[in-house]
């Protein structure tokens, strides 16, 4: 989380905002180009540690085939008209366009470029969603609240304490956003309220820090605000951003925390059946800015004077929708694994996650699908600061609470600099269950309408590693996609040594760790030292 938030978030409240991964920190395009494709560049070239792609491209042989390789992109829209990014996108030339017929019979309706699972045949899609705590709170809440323990019948053991968990969960986000507004409303009128008097004092409209140095005055009111006003412009405060954290305050109560907010009626489905009866082909939706963003770092068109230059180079990217603002349903998720598994999808992306998964079974017998076709997916650990040896994230490779499937693998991110901010701040981790690390902080990418912004994110080091993994794929397209994960996880760049900041969102102190103790590799992925051990170990195969 960008610093400032944390010094805004102490000023205003005393609980933490925590931004979910589809909820990313957004930066001015206007900041020079100091970050322009640094996650592609090498600690040992470039003295920044990136991926290395560049320096993996470099090493490849001019007269090296690559093959095309999908991938699925499973996430919120994804601008696929983007100048820079549509070169790149999936085209299913089994489908005639737009001639309301299923050419392909593969179940879905001129699905040209993917699939839109948040959507209906009228054209109309979900923006919003609740979040899945609210969701299974309200199943429940009638049911079970106040309900004595001892009388539920034994085949309800499991819906019971999903439940108790979930209205934990629920109640106290509950409490910290209604803290929140009513925190937030208080900074705004103390701010509104305080510039109205040095402005009425100064007799200017405007102020600036010289001018609040010239206030001397015995009202002890003034020279608080003048004190205040001055530490807010220090730190370029603007009520823009206060309105920023309003909005996705009322975003978290009219929607994500609202029990009364039911948007998937409209497309009123069974939750529990997987059948493709519902959706429509708009992949790009109306919530495309963290899809596109995610889409234009694993393929973004190389080398063509726009924009950025995305990791891999000879890819298509398959567009599939099933993450709103809010949480995604384990249902889409288990239907789009498995379209993408159907039409032609080696790598699975998924920057994406939630805190409880009621029909997490239908998402394992997806992953069990795609494993059988030779897929492999790459997961974002998530924006928590949370250790996931301790922690619950979904999806997850854990299959039946004891299968551990070995296609699968979870990224943290990662910064430019091997300094003590060497891990991001927000990163989740964890010795057992995060794979790897990769660039994941100030990550330049694409955005809707042919624009381009700067974020942070375990979503945007997810698809760092699926880039690299498409890169290495498309010029061993023999291999398998556990020896995919085997090469990129056994060649990165490990740094035992590295001393950094434990994760954290709170404002406490950091404390410092080792870098290897956050990962199962202790390092961070490199494109050249995948393609070097592809080439030494598998090239006769």
């Amino acid at each position: 989380m960008n610093k400032f938030w944390v010094v805004f978030l102490l000023l205003i409240t005393s609980v933490s905002v925590v931004f979910s991964q589809n909820q990313v920190i957004n930066q001015s395009d206007t900041q020079n180009d100091i970050y322009l494709n640094w996650h592609l560049k090498s600690p040992s070239n470039d003295l920044i540690f990136g991926a290395e792609v560049e320096r993996a491209y470099n090493l490849i042989p001019q007269n090296k085939k690559a093959t095309t390789i999908i991938v699925a992109v499973l996430d919120g829209g994804i601008d696929i008209y983007h100048e820079d990014l549509k070169g790149n996108i999936w085209v299913n030339t089994n489908e005639i366009p737009d001639n309301g017929i299923d050419d392909d019979n593969n179940g879905y309706i001129d699905d040209i470029n993917g699939w839109n699972f948040l959507g209906n045949s009228k054209g109309e899609n979900i923006d919003y969603e609740n979040l899945e705590v609210t969701r299974i709170y309200k199943l429940y809440k009638n049911k079970y609240d106040g309900i004595n323990p001892k009388s539920i019948p034994a085949n309800e053991t499991e819906s019971y304490n999903l439940y108790i968990e979930a209205k934990k969960i629920y109640l106290k986000k509950l409490k910290e956003a209604e803290q929140t507004r009513d925190q937030l409303n208080s900074f705004e009128s103390s701010y509104l309220a305080s510039k109205e008097l040095v402005i009425d004092y100064l007799k200017k409209d405007t102020l600036t820090i010289d001018d609040l140095n010239t206030i001397k005055s015995e009202d002890k009111d003034l020279m608080r605000s003048a004190e205040f006003l001055r530490y807010l412009i220090e730190i370029d405060f603007s009520l823009d951003q206060i309105e920023e954290f309003k909005e996705y305050n009322n975003e978290e109560l009219n929607y994500h925390l609202n029990l009364d907010f039911n948007p998937r009626a409209i497309i009123n489905d069974n939750i529990l059946e997987l059948s493709p009866t519902y959706g429509n082909n708009n992949v790009v939706g109306s919530q495309s800015e963290h899809g596109t963003f995610v889409a234009g770092i694993i393929g973004a068109v190389r080398n063509n004077g726009l924009g950025i230059d995305g990791i891999a180079n000879s890819l298509k990217i398959m567009a599939l929708n099933v993450v709103p603002n809010g949480d995604e349903r384990d249902k889409d998720v288990a239907n789009a694994i498995r379209y993408a598994a159907d039409n032609g999808a080696r790598i699975i992306n998924m920057s994406f996650g939630k805190e409880l998964s009621p029909q997490k079974k239908l998402i394992d017998e997806a992953i069990l699908y795609a494993q059988q076709k030779g897929v492999l997916f790459v997961h974002a650990s998530g924006n928590d600061a949370a250790n996931l040896d301790k922690e619950k994230n979904f999806p997850t490779k854990i299959i039946n609470k004891t299968l551990s499937v070995d296609n699968w693998i979870t990224v943290g991110a990662s910064s430019m600099k091997n300094d003590l901010n060497f891990v991001a701040d927000f990163s989740n981790y964890g010795k057992k269950s995060v794979d790897l690390f990769a660039p994941g902080v100030n990550i330049k990418s694409l955005v809707p309408d042919n624009k381009y912004d700067i974020f942070d994110g375990t979503s945007f080091s997810c698809p760092v590693v699926a880039g690299v993994a498409a890169l290495i794929w498309s010029y061993y397209p023999e291999l398998s996609a556990s020896d995919i994960k085997y090469i990129i996880l056994n060649s990165t760049n490990v740094y035992s040594d590295l001393k950094t900041n434990k994760p954290t969102i709170t404002t406490k102190k950091s404390k410092k760790t080792s870098f290897k103790n956050l990962s199962i590799t202790g390092g961070v992925v490199s494109a050249y030292k995948a393609f070097l051990l592809a080439e030494s170990k598998y090239n006769k195969k």
